[in-house]
């Protein structure tokens, strides 16, 4: 009678199918406890939390395309994608152009000083320690010599970092100073230009490094010294006034915007609409304002035959 009645309970859970509903909680139960947390995982508190660290990816400004930081620097700060040239400082040309980045930084001494009492929106001593600070940088020329494709060379190149790379007293006595210097040791001398223009807070003592400049430069091409000058975005204001566009030979990288006022300002003069690519180096190119345009990648090689040329 037991067994009866054992059987027919049995063949009710089957039509019923209770058995299998089981059967397949116990197997999503064991398939399931894998993942099932026995001990405290992470222990790290919210405050402790390390966030992606800035600066490791580089968006470009032109085409939008997205690489990280190494791959740009080994591409020597061009886009991949649209060789877009993005400004670099004095530091990453000094790598690129002397051979095995071996060069010798030469006049670094020297700084600024507010003998005018500045005060814009801040007092123009407090913008240059903060400036200092800021970029590790002396002021907004560096100069260093060195060799470039075997051949020694003088080159003095400006930071926009500082100040927007603007011309003022120190400027122009390194760039003095290092016409002096080739001068002195028969070197070839290269200024690579990236400059807003004159250095307001110092008024009139930035004016003056225009004749200065050229006075010196033109010592250098009575003594026969090459004067190599190199355009990159922005030159603007005084330096395209003066020595910028006083080269033996003038280049300059693609895509630059070169000129003395700005594009707003000259279309607001004339009232009339500006061409396509104005103040762009292929337009001055086409206008006959250069010798031709470079390259980044191809620089130093260039620099390389012009000084072979000059010296041969």
């Amino acid at each position: 009678m037991d067994n009866s009645i054992k059987q027919l309970e049995e063949f009710e859970h089957k039509i019923t199918g209770d058995d299998l509903q089981a059967q397949e909680a116990i197997e999503a139960s064991e398939r399931s406890s894998w993942f099932r947390r026995h001990k405290k995982g992470i222990l790290t508190s919210t405050s402790e939390k390390r966030e992606t660290p800035d600066g490791l990816w580089v968006k470009c400004p032109t085409c939008r395309f997205t690489c990280t930081v190494i791959e740009l620097k080994e591409n020597l700060y061009v886009c991949p994608n649209c060789n877009f040239h993005h400004r670099v400082g004095s530091e990453e040309y000094f790598d690129i152009l002397f051979d095995y980045k071996d060069f010798t930084r030469l006049f670094d001494t020297i700084r600024s000083k507010d003998y005018l009492n500045f005060t814009d929106l801040k007092p123009y001593g407090k913008r240059l320690e903060e400036t200092w600070a800021k970029t590790d940088l002396h002021d907004s020329m560096s100069v260093a010599v060195g060799k470039v494709d075997g051949h020694d060379l003088v080159i003095a190149c400006m930071d926009f970092e500082f100040i927007g790379g603007s011309l003022g007293s120190v400027m122009g006595e390194k760039i003095c100073r290092a016409a002096d210097y080739c001068i002195e040791h028969r070197i070839p001398f290269m200024i690579i230009s990236k400059s807003g223009g004159a250095r307001m807070m110092e008024s009139a003592f930035s004016l003056m490094q225009l004749p200065k400049t050229l006075g010196r430069l033109s010592l250098l091409s009575d003594a026969g010294i090459p004067f190599l000058s190199l355009c990159t975005d922005p030159t603007f204001g005084g330096t395209t006034a003066s020595f910028s566009m006083l080269g033996d030979v003038i280049m300059a990288e693609p895509g630059a915007l070169i000129g003395f006022a700005g594009p707003r300002v000259i279309k607001e003069t004339i009232k009339k609409d500006l061409p396509k690519g104005f103040q762009r180096s292929e337009f001055l190119l086409d206008h006959g304002f250069l010798d031709f345009i470079i390259d980044r990648k191809k620089l130093k090689e260039r620099i390389g035959q012009l000084l072979k040329l000059f010296t041969s």
